[in-house]
């Protein structure tokens, strides 16, 4: 089992920057993949970043050029570097890690961009 702790999240004004955090715990040997969902209200989850432990990446359309996905290994640890932010960017940001036989999730942190 993998448990994962989400941290960053906040309220912030269009244009600005916010950092997220996601450390991972337990059987992270297992761990292939590690990234980043949300879900605005009303909406279904959506794939946001991932990083596999090859250093490849994945982003969205919607964020590619604004998010940057990186991770320390060492650490066991996952950061999403959102600059630019949009209104349309609020949402509850879910940090995952995919393993062989399973995939775990955080519980989520609200960012809210807004004036």
């Amino acid at each position: 089992q993998v448990q994962l702790v989400e941290s960053g999240g906040g309220l912030v004004q269009p244009g600005g920057s916010l950092r997220l955090s996601c450390a991972a715990s337990g059987s992270v040997f297992r761990i292939t993949i590690m990234g980043w969902y949300r879900q605005a209200p009303g909406k279904q989850r959506e794939l946001v970043a991932t990083m596999s432990n090859g250093g490849s990446t994945n982003y969205a359309e919607p964020v590619k050029g604004r998010f940057t996905i990186f991770r320390d290994n060492a650490m066991n640890t996952v950061y999403l570097q959102m600059n630019s932010l949009k209104p349309e960017d609020t949402a509850v940001y879910y940090c995952i890690a995919h393993s062989p036989m399973s995939r775990s999730w955080g519980q989520g942190t609200q960012v809210t961009v807004s004036s």
